[in-house]
């Protein structure tokens, strides 16, 4: 016997939750499957060149896969049940639980394809595909890659996310000044520290220089929200902005903005950082995060093998 597949994992995991009903760490979770799956040590023992065990490490890509399609759901860290969505599921009349199972849930699709456009392939494009195992089937070892790399960093984003709003305030005024730093705003950190923070002065959280020399400033609003920011929150950031008779102003959240909220921010030069952009420049400039393996893709030298450069 084998080690099973994510997906083969994902119909057992959906059975226990719904035996439990009742939170469970995914670990434990986990240490279940390996003893109902009744595989040798020498199978469950297995690990990746990282270290991570292959079993446990699919068993939490099962996990993964369930949130995302609303199956299942995360009442804390490192937790999981079964949500009202996934007790709808006759789970004694399925086989197994595909990734085209899941397709039917919006929620799975915008974590698997992208909310945006520009990501992965179009919601058109969706229309002509029989299914997504076929889709998977025609990939190139590089679209596999580049759709495995936007999935793992999804993950990464939404996690980010969730650790982000568990902190406090305070956390993410210091979040945001490591970052603002990192991309090389604020002078020094001592600087940027100062000013984050300190203003509450009618909407700005804090003043931080544009440059080293400070020869401009940015106003910030840094907002740890839950709930989408509308228009009134930009006009009562604008009006600070006036008050002050300041030109740029930089308005952070772990939401996101009203369609309005983006209007408004247009028409007066206000830059938007909602939390997908504010995950996304986390991992753009690495903070949060770090590296746990990296791969390099090769190519011919054709000029190596041109005998008239000799």
């Amino acid at each position: 016997m084998s080690l099973p597949t994510y997906d083969q994992l994902m119909l057992p995991l959906m059975k226990l939750l719904s035996e439990l009903d009742r939170p469970i760490k995914i670990s434990e979770a986990a240490n279940i499957l390996a003893e109902r799956s009744e595989l040798p040590e020498a199978e469950l023992n297995k690990t990746l060149a990282s270290g991570k065990n292959i079993f446990k490490d699919r068993v939490s890509w099962a996990k993964t896969y369930l949130v995302k399609a609303g199956l299942i759901y995360q009442p804390k860290r490192a937790y999981c049940e079964i949500s009202d969505l996934g007790k709808t599921i006759d789970l004694l009349k399925l086989n197994i639980i595909t990734n085209e199972f899941l397709s039917q849930f919006d929620g799975f699709n915008d974590f698997k394809f992208g909310k945006k456009q520009e990501d992965s392939i179009s919601a058109q494009n969706l229309e002509n595909i029989d299914n997504l195992e076929h889709y998977r089937s025609i990939q190139t070892p590089e679209e596999s890659i580049e759709i495995a790399s936007k999935e793992l960093n999804q993950s990464i984003k939404d996690e980010l996310l969730e650790k982000i709003k568990s902190n406090t305030p305070i956390f993410f005024e210091q979040l945001v000044v490591d970052l603002l730093v990192a991309m090389g705003y604020g002078g020094s950190h001592q600087d940027a520290a100062q000013a984050i923070g300190k203003t509450n002065d009618g909407g700005i959280d804090g003043i931080i220089s544009e440059d080293r020399l400070g020869l401009d400033k940015i106003y910030i609003q840094a907002k740890r929200w839950e709930n989408t920011v509308g228009r009134p929150d930009i006009q009562q950031f604008k009006g600070a902005l006036a008050d002050q008779v300041a030109k740029k102003g930089v308005f952070i959240t772990t939401s996101s903005f009203s369609k309005e909220a983006i209007e408004s921010a247009k028409k007066s030069g206000i830059v938007l950082i909602d939390g997908d952009k504010l995950t996304s420049l986390m991992i753009e400039f690495g903070l949060g995060v770090q590296i746990e393996r990296s791969f390099h893709i090769y190519k011919i030298d054709q000029d190596r093998f041109d005998e008239d450069n000799f």
